[in-house]
């Protein structure tokens, strides 16, 4: 049986080539087999214990039973793809944490080089120092702890880092070391290149902000004013009474959607701590 199971979740393994890597970068401690063996011993019970309940609903509605193959088929594949998607949500959770502080860092680490600090000890005062970034600085040091070369840590972080901004001062620090010349010219181009880019970001923000105000405006605020008026007047000449229930229904609704869009403020809000 262990056999059976082990060469299944080999098998699934292939239609994942990319899922080593994805571990590595969201930094959990597992390897590709163990993920899947571990999604899969949850996604098979659940999904036979969501076609039971399916049987009664088709046996009741006097449907064929072959129908329970591919709806149990399906939800394995959704409960077990959920695992992936939870993957991704913790890859972007450490691509947000880190390109909302890299600048900083990426500033620390130069201060020190400019006061003549050698770049592995910058490094390590950068690890120690405070906010979240440290923490992935961190990863280096004890990458070089653990008897890796400076080049090799900060190839491996380049590599397996889910921030684009954090890897590219990784790969002008990295070049510059290669090539033997001072780090902190090529690393000061690229701290400006991306405070650049995170001005830009803002600017992008509020524009899209703007419009999702004026469309929060009239979704959230003047259609329902507008509509719940005229729905009162009409009502009065059509002897229709309007209780609470159908106020209590129309709050709901908005305080719904007044919870999307303040989602999608969240969503669209760039990770930047100028």
């Amino acid at each position: 049986m262990k056999r059976a199971i082990s060469k299944l979740v080999q098998r699934i393994s292939l239609f994942y080539p990319n899922l080593k890597k994805q571990i590595r970068v969201a930094h959990l401690k597992t390897t590709p087999y163990e993920f899947i063996y571990h999604h899969l011993k949850f996604s098979l019970p659940f999904s036979l214990g969501m076609t039971v309940l399916f049987f009664f609903i088709i046996d009741k509605a006097e449907l064929s039973l072959w129908l329970l193959i591919p709806i149990f088929i399906i939800i394995l594949i959704l409960v077990f793809n959920f695992a992936f998607l939870k993957l991704r949500g913790q890859i972007l959770h450490r691509k947000k944490e880190i390109d909302r502080e890299v600048l900083f860092a990426g500033q620390y680490l130069l201060i020190k080089l400019y006061s003549g600090r050698p770049l592995l000890n910058a490094l390590i005062d950068t690890s120690t120092s405070y906010g979240v970034a440290s923490k992935y600085i961190k990863e280096i040091v004890n990458d070089i702890s653990t008897g890796s070369s400076l080049e090799k840590a900060l190839e491996n972080a380049m590599n397996y880092s889910p921030s684009e901004k954090f890897r590219k001062i990784l790969f002008h620090v990295n070049n510059a070391l290669k090539l033997g010349i001072d780090v902190t010219t090529p690393l000061s181009s690229v701290l400006k290149e991306i405070t650049k880019e995170q001005i830009i970001e803002i600017e992008r923000y509020g524009k899209k902000l703007n419009s999702l105000i004026i469309f929060y405006m009239l979704a959230a605020v003047v259609i329902p004013s507008i509509g719940m008026t005229l729905f009162i007047v009409l009502s009065s000449f059509i002897n229709f009474s309007v209780g609470a229930t159908i106020f209590s229904v129309a709050a709901f609704f908005l305080i719904v959607l007044g919870l999307l869009f303040l989602s999608i403020f969240r969503s669209i809000r760039p990770t930047v701590n100028l």
